[in-house]
């Protein structure tokens, strides 16, 4: 999308390399390595790094949800190829289903199904891409979406988000940041890795700043409506009408299927501006390219949505609320991690590390890495989401796992500290 707006002076502008060799998966599987989990039973490995519910059997999804794929599996009638942009009661089921949170109804057209989240931001990011472009990335932030930009050439600017004020958009870096080669700014909400739900006000205001640089959108909302603290969840895709959003999203988090690998990429633009014949094109032949997720899948969606009782969504937000509520309290038992901002909603929170307090401790890192070692827990360290000297704790755990693995964490703090008793 072009970008006719405001220019900006470059000396104000922050930009920052885009981290190409970290991701967070290859950060877990070194860390886990790195554990003696098998070697000493009384010490079974606890995982607090990977935003994957289903480890644990307090997060588990319907019997009637794993029914709804039975039955398409069974019926031998999506054994083939969909359309590759997915098949049409697909799309409208998730038409409908984002629909009911808007001001206005989105078209089956709109919607796009993709093998994931994953692939959705693959898709955004290759499709809005040309040269010379730059795109706003959150910091902390979900990294897949800088290593697809570094991928499709795309620059990489970071904007701060603020521990201090529940981790909100720092508007005014955003203006300076920006200029006439950005073409849109990436929101997560409710966030990964910070665990914060914006207000609708807060969104508003990235909607009209948004408009004011004449960028588009990416509304990342994954774990959307898994929110249990004073903000409830409100869609981007609501301020669509001020700029454009593609809202992007999965059955991974609020269904408990994250390996179903069932997203969506969607364009929420009642204005119709993403309307363009050659820029539907451009995603249709992308979607040509690369596939979706598979077929019998894709037709249980219309089921899936259909039947879910809200009885099962509000089990997972409590649950959810519970483990956020253990995770808060231990962190404040252990004096070098403080939590800026209590979590609000998605499944994970940021802390913060103070490494002065700790001996023979040189950064998150080494943190990490030594915690798997002596405790066999495992914690991801801040550097793989953009900050250094932070923790990301997943708190989607069985509360008593929780409550282990923070007992082993005061232990392996208390062990390392420079005032130890």
């Amino acid at each position: 999308m072009e970008n006719n707006g405001v220019h900006q002076n470059f000396g104000q502008a922050q930009v920052i390399e885009a981290p190409t060799n970290i991701t967070i998966k290859g950060i877990l599987s070194l860390l886990m390595a790195n554990t003696n989990g098998d070697k000493d039973d009384k010490k079974k490995v606890i995982s607090l790094g990977i935003g994957d519910p289903t480890a644990y059997s307090c997060f588990c999804t319907t019997v009637d949800v794993q029914q709804a794929v039975v039955d398409t599996l069974r019926s031998n009638k999506f054994n083939g190829y969909s359309p590759t942009v997915g098949l049409p009661q697909t799309r409208r089921a998730i038409a409908e289903y984002l629909s009911s949170d808007l001001p206005y109804k989105l078209s089956p057209d709109d919607v796009y199904v993709t093998a994931g989240c994953t692939q959705a931001i693959e898709m955004v990011l290759s499709i809005l891409a040309r040269p010379g472009a730059n795109i706003l990335l959150p910091r902390p932030g979900f990294p897949i979406y800088g290593l697809c930009a570094t991928f499709r050439n795309l620059e990489i600017r970071y904007y701060d988000l603020l521990p201090e004020d529940g981790w909100e958009v720092n508007l005014e870096a955003i203006e300076a940041l920006a200029d006439h080669n950005t073409i849109a700014i990436v929101i997560i909400n409710p966030g990964n890795p910070c665990g914060n739900v914006y207000t609708r006000q807060h969104l508003e205001k990235i909607a009209e700043t948004a408009k004011k640089l004449r960028i588009a959108i990416i509304a990342d909302e994954v774990y959307g409506h898994l929110a249990f603290g004073a903000n409830p969840f409100v869609p981007m895709g609501v301020f669509g009408s001020i700029a454009p959003v593609f809202t992007l999203g999965s059955l991974s988090k609020r269904w408990l299927v994250p390996g179903w690998r069932l997203g969506w990429l969607v364009t929420s633009d009642p204005n119709g501006i993403f309307k363009n014949p050659k820029f539907i094109e451009r995603i249709k032949k992308y979607c040509d390219i690369c596939g979706g997720p598979a077929t019998f899948i894709q037709a249980a969606v219309p089921l899936i949505m259909e039947q879910t009782k809200a009885s099962f969504f509000g089990k997972t937000v409590n649950m959810l609320k519970h483990t956020a509520d253990i995770c808060c309290k231990k962190v404040e038992e252990i004096p070098c991690i403080t939590c800026p901002s209590k979590p609000e909603g998605s499944m994970a929170v940021m802390v913060k590390l103070n490494v002065s307090l700790l001996k023979d401790i040189s950064d998150d890192m080494d943190f990490c890495f030594k915690l798997a070692k002596e405790e066999s827990v495992i914690i991801l360290p801040g550097l793989a989401v953009g900050l250094k000297n932070w923790l990301r704790i997943t708190f989607a755990a069985e509360p008593a796992a929780l409550e282990e693995a923070f007992g082993r964490l005061k232990s392996f703090c208390q062990r390392h500290s420079k005032q130890q008793n």
